[in-house]
């Protein structure tokens, strides 16, 4: 009797870590350096994100630090028949998105950044849970997330990875066997699941640079100044030297 009250205890834990209050974030293998993936992150951006949501801080033309034209960027990212430097407003009207949703998708411009947590980056979390989307029919859209339980949001990329469903997994803790849920793939989708977690990764990448367009420029001018702090430094130094021989 005392081994499975134990046993009910020590399958606590696990339950409470799959129903979403504490979720481990995966690791995004993302590179703010590669701007083909920037480039395939902005397509699927504008293609699956922009419908709903909005990237209000964010034009259009800022896609040209990323390697592409402006020509380019007009006929393959700018549906709207807007300008090439309008900003990336999404069409949808608030009050009718709070009704389908339950409240208007937020703003994206600085998701990740806003997303960091102390278990990991934005970007980590954004990763993680365009990931975990799985089949829920006690859920108005139909979907549910591991990752952000209850979200509001239905799986946009569902055609993409395909259809996730919660299967009871058993893992070993101290000896005993818990049952923990967690997303498996059902029904796959157009991609595989490496090339999923691939695009998933280009989009995510694209997310944390539209955060901070500027961050490179602004990286690079960091050098550039310590550089000339640090040439700085030795000719104030012989400077007081020539100052001072006299002295000493």
């Amino acid at each position: 009797m005392i081994k499975k009250i134990i046993a009910a205890l020590l399958l606590v834990p696990a339950l409470v870590f799959a129903a979403g209050d504490h979720v481990k974030l995966d690791q995004a293998p993302i590179n703010a350096g590669d701007t083909a993936s920037l480039q395939r992150g902005a397509k699927l951006f504008v293609n699956y994100c922009l419908n709903c949501h909005s990237a209000n801080y964010m034009r259009y033309n800022r896609l040209v630090d990323i390697g592409l034209n402006e020509k380019e960027i007009l006929e393959n990212l700018v549906f709207s028949g807007g300008k090439v430097g309008d900003l990336m407003k999404n069409a949808m009207d608030p009050n009718e998105a709070k009704v389908w949703f339950g409240a208007p998708p937020p703003d994206l411009t600085v998701i990740a950044r806003a997303r960091a947590s102390g278990d990991g980056s934005g970007a980590d979390w954004l990763y993680t849970y365009l990931r975990t989307f799985y089949r829920d029919p006690a859920r108005p859209t139909g979907w549910n997330n591991t990752t952000y339980p209850n979200v509001g949001m239905p799986h946009v990329l569902w055609e993409l990875q395909g259809e996730q469903e919660m299967k009871a997994d058993k893992v070993r803790a101290d000896g005993y066997m818990a049952a923990v849920e967690k997303p498996v793939l059902a029904k796959p989708g157009k991609l595989s699941v490496l090339e999923y977690d691939s695009a998933v990764a280009d989009l995510v990448n694209y997310m944390v640079y539209m955060g901070e367009p500027a961050a490179k420029n602004r990286k690079n001018i960091g050098l550039v100044v310590l550089a000339f702090l640090l040439g700085l430094i030795f000719l104030v130094y012989a400077l007081k030297k020539e100052f001072w021989k006299d002295v000493h």
